[in-house]
């Protein structure tokens, strides 16, 4: 199959003050094409030295041999402190602990199906709100991925006031704030005040307020005995084994932000970028429509499909994968060292920035075949399971790996089903999109495709 769109690399030699406009834009671009082959990559600057670890020995070192001496990068943090304050993703060792264990029963064995019926009707929304003709691919997905968050987290859907305030709100910050905020890169005391964009903070400091509403209310309502059944009342539920303590009020709106960046934004992206992957192979889209059949008993109907149906999609499901691949939604994943380290015979001391890129472990040309290529077939072929093992990781890996995989990958295959029965998807000649990181790797000027109904 063919070979998809890929930013544009920046040269070997750039001087540094121009490399650093580029990325405050955009990751991906300030990247050489020669990482897609690179070991390991070095920066050594007097306030930064930064390495980029691209084997799978050393991926596997940094996220699970010894994750604990590899905790998330406290100048990464800075840049999302406004928006996601204390949550989850950026915590680490006692305090992350005790989040985790608070937040993965909600996600554990059977409770993953308790959440299908909110995706089902955000699906069943989504398909009857695309029309015909040329689209902006990427909004859709990013009013789809909200709507299911807002369902499965507040039994909410995103025509609901608060919730479409908290959408909107948070298109307008994902505009607004800088991928890197320069205390990102220079060490600073946290009593120096860190400077953001106007926008960025004013758009932070709503969604917060929001969703404090949000979780206050439904603080009440557990008291109260009225509240329903979803991911937030599980979360706010459920205890601390160790302590018997649960989240408070400011806790959970920390946990509820990156439930919203995570499960919406996130999934937007690689929707977005699977459906376009889609657009430019009919042949292949034409076998996938062909599998999505199964959900047509249910597409005009009140009734609703059983979650093992999902079992029945297992191409939609590959495409899906190798969309993550080409485009995880979140390219480069920063660790950052305890204690001195030797890395490929370079000494790296305490400090060090730790880069795990899935966007390079996916396109790897030392270890995929035809790492560009977009050919989901490679999913079934035995001979690729090491890679799938060792290099797959756009949930990252680990004890840190994302709670939340299954229930991305559950939504995303019936979501892409669920759009398969109705329409049909084209390229649009002329607009070939070209990957960017902001929050999320998404197009520079967005995805257009030409539907069809089917």
């Amino acid at each position: 199959m063919t070979r998809p769109p890929m930013p544009d690399h920046r040269p070997d030699h750039v001087p540094f003050w121009q490399h650093l406009a580029m990325f405050r834009r955009d990751i991906l671009s300030t990247q050489p094409a020669r990482l897609y082959r690179a070991k390991m990559a070095e920066v050594k600057l007097p306030f930064l030295h930064s390495v980029m670890v691209n084997t799978p020995d050393l991926v596997h070192l940094v996220l699970q041999d010894r994750a604990s001496d590899f905790p998330k990068s406290e100048r990464v943090r800075e840049g999302l402190r406004l928006l996601l304050g204390n949550s989850v993703f950026v915590t680490n060792d006692a305090i992350w602990e005790r989040q985790r264990r608070m937040i993965d029963p909600a996600f554990e064995g059977g409770r993953l199906r308790d959440t299908f019926p909110a995706m089902w009707q955000a699906a069943q929304s989504c398909a009857e709100r695309l029309k015909g003709g040329t689209q902006e691919i990427e909004q859709a997905m990013s009013h789809a991925a909200a709507d299911v968050i807002f369902r499965a987290l507040f039994s909410l859907p995103i025509e609901d006031e608060t919730a479409a305030q908290v959408y909107r709100t948070f298109q307008a910050h994902q505009r607004s704030a800088p991928i890197l905020n320069m205390a990102a890169l220079v060490p600073m005391s946290r009593r120096i005040p860190r400077f953001f964009p106007r926008q960025t903070r004013e758009t932070a400091a709503q969604i917060r307020a929001l969703i404090t509403q949000m979780t206050a209310a439904r603080m009440q309502a557990i008291q109260d005995g009225t509240a329903p059944d979803d991911l937030a009342t599980k979360i706010m539920t459920t205890r601390d084994p160790e302590t018997g303590e649960a989240f408070s009020t400011d806790e959970m709106v920390d946990q509820v932000a990156i439930f919203f960046l995570a499960g919406h934004e996130t999934s937007a992206s690689a929707l977005a970028w699977t459906l376009y992957l889609i657009a430019t192979h009919p042949q292949w889209q034409e076998q996938l429509a062909t599998e999505a059949k199964a959900l047509l008993p249910y597409t005009e109907s009140a009734q609703q499909p059983e979650f093992s149906l999902l079992k029945h999609f297992p191409l939609i499901r590959d495409t899906f994968r190798e969309a993550l691949r080409l485009y995880p939604p979140v390219p480069m994943m920063v660790r950052e060292s305890t204690r001195p380290e030797r890395f490929r015979n370079r000494d790296l001391g305490a400090g060090t920035q730790v880069i795990v890129s899935p966007w390079h472990m996916g396109r790897n040309e030392n270890i995929w075949r035809d790492p560009h290529d977009f050919r989901p077939e490679r999913w079934q072929d035995p001979d690729n399971k090491v890679c799938m093992r060792d290099a797959f990781i756009p949930f990252s890996a680990g004890p840190r790996v994302c709670t939340g995989a299954g229930f991305a990958m559950a939504e995303a295959v019936l979501i892409l089903a669920r759009l398969l029965c109705s329409w049909r998807f084209e390229p649009v000649a002329g607009r070939v999109p070209v990957p960017m990181a902001q929050m999320t790797v998404r197009a520079r000027d967005g995805i257009w495709l030409e539907l069809h109904a089917r």
